[in-house]
């Protein structure tokens, strides 16, 4: 009988002649298997092309990635940021803005942080300010700067990055006076809107998770351990008898799985006294299945977060941007409907 084929699948024959070419390069060694899920062919069809929208920061989002603060205030700056805004509005995702604290004073670099009418009015977008110069403002009695700045932008709220280690091992360094969390309680005395807390490349540990636990902000921003480390930024623009001696200090945190479990545990010990509902989960991060595994584990609304990865794309084009989003998002409706995290 005659093949026929061809025919009905006219790329048969040379799929046929791939799948023989390439069987042993295929081969996935046992030890390499990815041991966070169990892989269930079974239960589910292809999904389908997109995420189910859910409220998050009070706004919506349409899948759950965060695009984390990184840049700002630079000659490629507007580029990086314009093309991570287009992409927030394309794909409905949240975004957190580099630090804002040059637009305090002057009004230079605003269109590189003005993104509002790219990321369109559902999705969740703020401003971020560095706990040294929130503690500023406060001292000077100026903290209406900071409002200011949030409105002007059509941002939905605040991000302070709590950066301790960051700011001793920076050159041009500002000294914190007093604990993070007591200008935080009075930042909340002053400000009634949604309110963001992170670190910035060395998370937090389980005091500091639980104290932010109860406080009526947002959300926690993991910045965990295992994506860029602003400590080690520092010194890696310091000398090389800087960098030596304090090196061990950059070495020093938790990654987003540690945190899960801090976290985890945190709200299991408070109970009702754990105000904060929503996390972003951020720190190596290093793709959807990352995201998936750790938003399956934490238990309270969470979404994760990415900074690097995403400014590396970014600074290139927005058509390689924008591939690499959409790849998260399929690889995302595939994880959810056929890996069950262990």
């Amino acid at each position: 009988m005659k093949d026929t084929t061809h025919l009905s699948d006219p790329t048969a024959e040379q799929r046929k002649k791939d799948h023989i070419d390439l069987a042993f390069e295929s081969q996935i060694h046992a030890q390499l298997l990815d041991s966070r899920f169990y892989y269930e062919p079974m239960t589910a069809a292809h999904p389908k092309k997109e995420l189910d929208a859910f409220s998050f920061l009070g706004k919506t989002m349409r899948a759950p990635i965060w695009i984390s603060s990184m840049t700002g205030g630079t000659g490629s700056a507007r580029h990086i940021n314009q093309n991570l805004g287009r992409v927030c509005g394309e794909f409905g995702l949240g975004m957190g803005l580099g630090s804002t604290r040059g637009l305090l004073e002057d009004d230079t670099f605003f269109e590189d942080f003005n993104l509002r009418h790219l990321i369109g009015d559902n999705a969740p977008f703020f401003i971020n300010l560095g706990i040294a110069q929130l503690e500023e403002l406060l001292v000077k009695k100026s903290f209406e700067k900071a409002l200011n700045l949030i409105s002007k932008l059509k941002a939905d709220g605040l991000i302070v990055h709590v950066n301790p280690m960051q700011e001793w091992l920076q050159p041009e360094g500002d000294i914190i006076a007093r604990p993070p969390l007591d200008t935080i309680i009075e930042i909340l005395s002053l400000y009634k809107g949604p309110m963001i807390v992170k670190e910035v490349g060395q998370g937090f540990g389980p005091e500091s998770i639980k104290a932010l636990l109860q406080l009526p902000i947002a959300a926690i921003d993991f910045a965990a351990a295992g994506g860029t480390n602003f400590a080690k930024l520092e010194l890696l623009r310091s000398g090389d008898a800087k960098q030596d001696l304090f090196d061990p200090l950059a070495k020093v945190g938790h990654s987003a799985g540690e945190m899960v479990n801090f976290m985890n545990e945190a709200l299991a010990e408070l109970g009702d006294k754990a105000l904060v509902k929503e996390v972003i989960i951020s720190g190596g991060v290093k793709n959807f299945l990352d995201g998936h595994y750790y938003m399956n584990k934490l238990h309270t609304k969470s979404v994760y977060g990415q900074g690097s990865i995403l400014l590396k794309y970014a600074a290139d084009s927005y058509e390689k941007l924008h591939t690499f989003v959409e790849g998260q998002i399929r690889g995302l409706q595939l994880a959810n409907a056929y890996l069950k995290v262990r």
